[in-house]
């Protein structure tokens, strides 16, 4: 699943799974960039367009914890200048279901 801290998982809480969960669902900025990025992949100022209030250093630091947690996919194309892509991955599409449900 997802693996956010350094420690070792036996001396973390007692549900890290859930605790993982909740620390990507509790940053300011996860639930618009996940519903933008739901609709299919997105380049960097695609995605700050379509957020509008996002800012570019709270939208970097919200693609590096989805990034590093496994939710969204960071894909670079070697064009000039360089394409950087973002879309979610197999967790991410898993984080869209749960939504989904608490949007119900």
């Amino acid at each position: 699943m997802i693996e956010l801290s350094s420690e070792s998982s036996e001396s973390a809480a007692p549900f890290p799974n859930i605790c993982n969960a909740l620390i990507i669902l509790g940053s300011k900025w996860t639930f618009p960039v996940l519903a933008e990025l739901a609709a299919g992949p997105l380049r960097f100022k695609q995605l700050q367009r379509n957020t509008k209030v996002i800012n570019t250093q709270s939208l970097t630091d919200t693609l590096r914890l989805l990034e590093r947690a496994g939710v969204v996919r960071r894909e670079v194309f070697p064009t000039v200048p360089v394409t950087v892509e973002y879309s979610l991955t197999e967790s991410g599409n898993d984080f869209r279901s749960v939504l989904g449900e608490m949007d119900r």
